[in-house]
């Protein structure tokens, strides 16, 4: 009786599962989007199931699991577990009365294989003891990769040379006089600066390859007298030092690069070594100086302020009772020629800056990265070399190695925006976006190359409007590509009005595509597969193209 027994429980236990399964037609699936899509390395899925009225037996619960199924390989979801009203657990329950509707999401990694796949659902129902397992049910079509098609090379930035071929040149002297006086005193006119400024003007003068351009003598009087007072004073000022200097270079050619400046009240000298002093509220008194306009009244607050505060008087005014003289002239730099030789052949007789800019002369990659190395070598404590061969590097897909130059550079400066910007290329290039984003956050304002590069990281990251805001109309696939996945097709034309390369065209059949315009699908796909023959197998399998895939003119192009 006890082995009857059992076996009538099983047999209902069958029963129950068998009938579900029969109907399990019924149960609908509402896939969104309709289609799986990468985004970000991964595939998102949300389904929504609806159960029916009726269906969901209370003793029976059910483990459902979404399969991507492609060729050679198969992934899974995670399982949705649900149960009748009557069953002991923790699932969501499905009323058997109402029926139900399930949202379920989920997401995996995804891989190339998964473009040409299908969507399945695979349940298995359980009753008591029994189990029974219902036969799988596709719900959708593969995976549309459009979003890998990104061109993951971003751009490094080198150091500047700072490089000039005319190099510009500046000598300055100053003769202090006493307050109220404008004779030359002897340790004034004999002081080491008067003797520099004589040679550096002589030198100048007579060197080839050196050109004195003027001789500004810019004579001044503090503001801390009446403003007649200063006026004079100045003017005496200018015309001694003047005459001294003029006896002192005894050149006619020079008499005529003279340039005579008075200044007769320095308000702005005055306010420049009070803002450079360590005079305690200085922000109040250059405020309350500020607010003056008239002559008489600003000569009295600053007496008043020189008398209230000793270091005005004896240590800012003095400096402001002066004739600055200013000799200015300009060294021709070596030729590119010069450069282009020595380079190869004495780069130890190039400065840093030289042989930096040398490198730049070349158009081999090879020319320009022996540069670099011997940049590197020659002066190992600037980062430059090392970041530049760098660049190299990370150009000629030697990523390794980059990483390694980069990593030296930045040792030698520490958080230098370019360097951080490289650094964070070589992250994008071996695929770590988290460690990109720290990088390329640092190297903000280092050139359009970090917004470009973090345009790469928005779209790798699945951020298609911050992908293109970075990226913004510029012309290039990956700017198009951002286009593409925010839905701006008009604007991603534009980015590929004059882009002629293989993915650009592919990108081109791509938006020809979506908005059901099979011209411009077809010709821009002729193009890509005839300059790059493996987009013919990638067309193949690409689900942009699915209403085209049987259409004997698609079918002639991925052949």
């Amino acid at each position: 009786m006890a082995v009857i027994a059992l076996t009538g429980v099983l047999v209902t236990s069958c029963s129950s599962l068998r009938k579900m399964k029969k109907h399990a037609g019924e149960i609908t699936y509402a896939v969104t989007p309709e289609t799986l899509t990468a985004k970000g390395g991964t595939v998102d899925l949300k389904v929504d199931i609806t159960f029916p009225k009726q269906y969901f037996n209370k003793k029976v619960s059910l483990e459902a699991t979404p399969v991507l199924r492609f060729n050679g390989g198969e992934k899974s979801f995670a399982m949705k577990a649900m149960q009748g009203e009557k069953v002991v657990g923790n699932s969501e329950v499905v009323s058997y009365t109402a029926g139900k509707t399930v949202t379920y999401t989920s997401q995996i990694s995804y891989e190339d294989a998964m473009r040409l796949s299908t969507l399945d659902i695979d349940i298995v129902g359980f009753k008591g003891l029994k189990s029974l397992a219902f036969t799988p049910r596709q719900i959708a079509n593969g995976v549309v990769a459009t979003a890998t098609m990104v061109d993951n090379k971003p751009r490094p930035v080198l150091g500047d040379d700072n490089f000039q071929q005319v190099i510009k040149e500046q000598k300055e002297a100053s003769i202090y006089y006493l307050i109220n006086s404008a004779e030359l005193r002897e340790k004034e006119i004999s002081s080491a600066d008067i003797k520099n400024l004589e040679t550096f003007v002589r030198e100048r003068a007579e060197s080839i390859g050196t050109h004195l351009n003027s001789i500004d003598i810019r004579s001044y009087a503090s503001p801390d007298g009446p403003l007649g007072l200063n006026e004079k004073l100045a003017d005496r000022r200018e015309a001694g030092s003047t005459s001294f200097l003029k006896k002192k270079l005894k050149s006619e050619a020079l008499l005529s690069l003279f340039n005579q400046y008075v200044v007769a009240e320095d308000w702005d000298g005055f306010q420049k070594a009070l803002e450079n002093s360590n005079i305690q509220d200085k922000e109040l008194i250059l405020r309350v100086l500020s607010m003056h306009t008239d002559p008489e009244v600003r000569e009295r607050e600053i007496k008043n302020i020189a008398s209230a505060f000793t270091v005005i008087a004896e240590q800012i005014l003095p400096k402001l009772r002066r004739s600055l003289i200013v000799a200015n002239a300009e060294r021709a730099g070596k030729s590119t020629i010069e450069l282009r030789s020595l380079a190869q052949t004495n780069p130890s007789d190039l400065t840093a800056d030289e042989l930096l800019y040398a490198a730049t002369l070349f158009d081999g990659q090879g020319d320009k990265l022996s540069i670099y190395r011997t940049a590197a070598r020659l002066y190992p404590n600037d980062w430059r070399g090392f970041n530049n061969v760098g660049v190299i590097l990370l150009e000629t897909n030697d990523v390794t190695e980059a990483k390694a130059n980069f990593t030296r550079a930045s040792m030698l400066l520490q958080n230098n925006k370019v360097v951080q910007n490289n650094l964070g290329a070589i992250a994008l290039r071996e695929g770590d976006l988290q460690q990109a984003s720290i990088y390329l956050g640092n190297a903000t304002g280092a050139g359009q190359e970090v917004e470009y590069n973090k345009g790469i990281l928005a779209i790798l990251g699945g951020d298609y409007p911050a992908a293109t805001r970075y990226l913004g109309s510029a012309q290039t696939p990956n700017a198009a590509l951002a286009q593409i996945l925010a839905g701006n097709y008009n604007e991603a034309t534009k980015c590929l009005a004059t882009d002629n390369s293989a993915l650009g065209y592919y990108l081109k059949a791509v938006i020809g595509a979506r908005v059901n315009n099979t011209q411009m699908l077809t010709d821009n796909l002729k193009k890509a597969v005839t300059m790059k023959s493996s987009y013919k197998q990638t067309a193949a399998t690409d689900l942009e193209f699915v209403r085209y895939f049987e259409t004997p003119e698609f079918a002639a192009i991925v052949r």
